[in-house]
């Protein structure tokens, strides 16, 4: 069982920062690999970056590549998304998500309750 905790949401402008953390409970982070997702207003979640144990494996969706970069500390249990350069459409419900299997099949068993990021034309 893995429990997710996502922080650092919150109101930007647009071309602003903001860095979002999830932490972990359990023992078993570093066997999974760990997602971020979003939902904005009337829309479906969408899949926006991932990475795998090591850290050393990455991919975002098309929208957000070069302004997002995900990271993980396996010590600290926690996966990281830095987020430069926000857009208003980048406004949305940010969930953190734990999951297992194959680099291009993974299943997200665990999921967090979500941060708000809102950002402001």
């Amino acid at each position: 069982q893995v429990q997710l905790v996502e922080s650092g949401g919150g109101l930007v402008q647009a071309g602003g920062s903001l860095r979002l953390s999830c932490a972990a409970s359990g023992r078993t982070f570093r066997n999974y690999v760990m997602g971020w997702f979003r939902q904005a207003p009337g829309k479906e979640r969408e899949f926006v970056a991932r990475i795998n144990w090591s850290g050393l494996m990455t991919a975002y969706v098309d929208s957000v590549k070069g302004r997002f970069t995900i990271s993980r500390d396996n010590a600290k249990n926690t996966v990281y998304l830095q987020m430069n350069s926000l857009k208003p459409e980048d406004t949305a419900v940010y969930f953190c998500a734990a999951g297992s299997g194959s680099w291009y099949s993974v299943a997200y068993d665990y999921w967090g309750q979500g941060t708000q990021v809102t950002v402001s034309s």
